[in-house]
């Protein structure tokens, strides 16, 4: 996904509930662009998490709720937790799976970056 060149974190845009940030272009492979969102926060909390509610070409639905909570047990550890609910336009099986994939490489990568 993109974002503006000034935008290096929320802090540059000051989430608004409701109102789109910035129209992103999601890239494939970082190099060919499938589809576009205009990134809307509904609820952020910072450093705990947000509910995104982004229109998107591809999309009927998209809403992404993303929630970071304490782990139990490990005061040195949180829980992420992503929950989607999404409804594509076309080819729904196709999609659903790549939302999957997509999803599951991101929380590898931030398993290996975090620990």
């Amino acid at each position: 996904m993109t974002t503006p060149k000034h935008v290096k974190n929320l802090n540059d845009v000051h989430p608004t509930s409701g109102k789109p940030l910035f129209r992103s272009t999601i890239l494939l492979f970082g190099i060919l662009p499938v589809d576009a969102s205009d990134l809307t926060l509904l609820e952020f909390d910072e450093g705990r998490g947000f509910v995104e509610r982004s229109p998107m070409f591809s999309m009927k639905l998209w809403r992404h709720e993303r929630h970071i909570h304490d782990c139990p047990g490990d005061p040195a550890s949180v829980v992420l937790v992503d929950r989607l609910t999404f409804q594509p336009r076309l080819a729904q099986p196709l999609i659903r799976w790549f939302i999957h994939k997509v999803f599951t490489h991101r929380h590898k990568v931030l398993r290996k970056q975090f620990g």
